[in-house]
């Protein structure tokens, strides 16, 4: 699969993110501070990254940022989809499960917007 997502939309499947686009990474850990200043820290849970990704899509037509949007609303920010994304650790492609639960839309002119969301990885089948 290309770098993005699918909208079911053949037009402009898959929807390929800006350039610009940034992963976030955040491991979950459980910690236990004591008073003499000794720690102890462990893995919180199996898939403990926590790993946001921030993309955007500039000075597209208003046609395709509309059905980008109306691919988020109808997710509601609950239903997974695919995201892919260029992966340097692989030498390649990277696709996982992720939410989006917030994004924004920007309007540019009458004949083109603008968008930016934020996915979160999910651990699911």
């Amino acid at each position: 699969m290309a770098i993005g997502f699918n909208i079911g939309n053949a037009t402009y499947d898959p929807v390929c993110p800006d350039r610009n686009t940034s992963k976030s990474t955040k491991p979950r850990v459980l910690r236990a501070a004591f008073g003499d200043g000794y720690e102890q820290r462990i893995v919180d849970g199996i898939n403990n990254l926590q790993q946001t990704f921030s993309v955007s899509f500039n000075n597209r037509e208003k046609e395709e940022i509309d059905d980008i949007i109306a691919f988020f609303d109808s997710k509601n920010g609950v239903s997974s989809f695919d995201y892919t994304y260029p992966d340097s650790n692989s030498g390649g492609e990277t696709t996982v499960k992720v939410v989006c639960e917030d994004y924004n839309l920007n309007y540019i002119n009458s004949e083109f917007y603008g968008c930016t969301a934020t996915f979160r990885r999910v651990y699911e089948p």
